[in-house]
């Protein structure tokens, strides 16, 4: 059986199952088509926090006790490892471990490039690259910036329309494949939520701060908040976000809760893998908007996130960024780019729930199964278990 790396931050997202299913979508898609998944992650010692949030060592820090439990869990624990300060102290499978393993190994896959460890990257036959922020990475690469895409063989992202006419993304010197979020469906069993109660989760600001590109910002996800933030009282339902937002912004969460958002700790609420399932299956539907760079280059980006509420049978009321032209909506899965249109696609779930659950379950089985998406990657770039 034929070995494969899966490189991605666990540790370093210590408390954020979404995050986590990022990753283990991928780790636990390619064990299903017959690797041997080997999932490896390096953190900083400047990362490092106790249970209070205080900077720790490694032994006693969080990220080491989320990455371990997350590994156990998903039956990774004896085929991870975890790197500390550039190798200088190792959890799990041994350096000499990863090193033999690399050697033979028909590929690594890449996350967002998170693995850079040179003594293990330079062992691949094939590296790839997998962009989970599509717009932010090709920018960055257009600046100079070094993310280390030359040092891969092959370039994907979740931006379905990124080097075609209908998206305004310099692509430079990158041939980028397409590959939409992968679920496995296994581990997504239909939930039995409210049917009114429309959820998301989310960073207010998100990981990054804006991009100016020939003198125009990009928005973030906040200026797109702002844009629906009356939807609750033009729209029947609840709506909630498990939402990281900082005390800075404390205006902006009155000004959400004033128009009628209910906001939870997405540390109580989605703070492991098992957790952040839980939340979305006993939720109704979805409803958020996207980063305003994913909205406003078309870059047809597609949320990791509403592949889980669609894989468990819950309607998706997001924000357009060019997906509606790959996938077909109207039916389990509904885009807005207006008011107007928000409002009328929350009526339109709750006028006719079970149909619109039925399509979603339906939409991530044809569009988002991991043997599909990921097989077709495969087959792509050649790679075979």
């Amino acid at each position: 059986m034929s070995t494969i790396f899966v490189a991605g931050a666990l540790a370093n997202k210590p408390g954020n199952g979404g995050e986590a299913w990022v990753r283990l979508s991928w780790a636990l898609g390619l064990r299903r088509l017959g690797f041997d998944v080997c999932f490896v992650e390096q953190i900083a010692a400047d990362v490092c926090v106790g249970p209070d949030g205080a900077a720790a060592s490694i032994g006693g820090s969080r990220n080491l006790a989320y990455f371990r439990s997350v590994a156990s869990s998903f039956g990774l624990t004896s085929s991870s490892s975890l790197l500390y300060d550039d190798g200088a102290q190792v959890f799990g499978m041994s350096k000499e471990e990863l090193l033999a393993l690399a050697e033979s190994a028909v590929a690594l896959v890449n996350i967002s490039g998170h693995l850079t460890y040179e003594p293990l990257m330079r062992l691949f036959a094939r590296k790839v690259y997998v962009d989970l922020d599509p717009g932010f990475t090709q920018y960055w690469h257009a600046e100079d910036q070094p993310l280390g895409l030359e040092d891969h063989d092959e370039h994907v992202t979740v931006g379905e329309n990124i080097g075609t006419d209908a998206c305004s993304i310099p692509t430079g010197d990158i041939a980028w494949r397409h590959v939409r979020p992968p679920v496995v469906l296994d581990e997504w069993p239909l939930g039995d939520g409210e049917p009114g109660r429309f959820t998301t989760v989310g960073s207010w600001r998100g990981a990054f701060g804006p991009i100016t590109w020939d003198g125009h910002a990009f928005g973030l996800k906040v200026h797109e908040f702002r844009k629906f933030v009356d939807l609750p009282r033009q729209a029947a339902g609840t709506f909630e976000i498990a939402l990281d937002i900082h005390p800075a912004d404390g205006n902006d969460r009155t000004l959400l809760e004033h128009h009628g958002w209910h906001l939870v700790d997405p540390g109580q609420v989605v703070h492991d893998p098992d957790a952040f399932r839980a939340y979305v299956q006993a939720s109704g539907a979805e409803f958020s908007v996207a980063q305003g760079i994913y909205v406003e280059t078309n870059s047809g980006w597609f949320s990791d996130r509403t592949v889980r509420y669609l894989a468990a049978g819950r309607p998706a009321l997001v924000q357009d960024t060019g997906f509606s032209q790959t996938l077909p909506t109207g039916e389990g899965l509904l885009s807005f780019t207006t008011m107007e249109q928000a409002v009328a696609g929350v009526n339109a779930i709750l006028e006719d729930y079970e149909r619109h659950s039925r399509a979603a379950r339906s939409l991530a089985e044809t569009y988002f199964d991991s043997d599909v998406v990921l097989g077709r990657l495969l087959a792509d770039i050649g790679v075979t278990p």
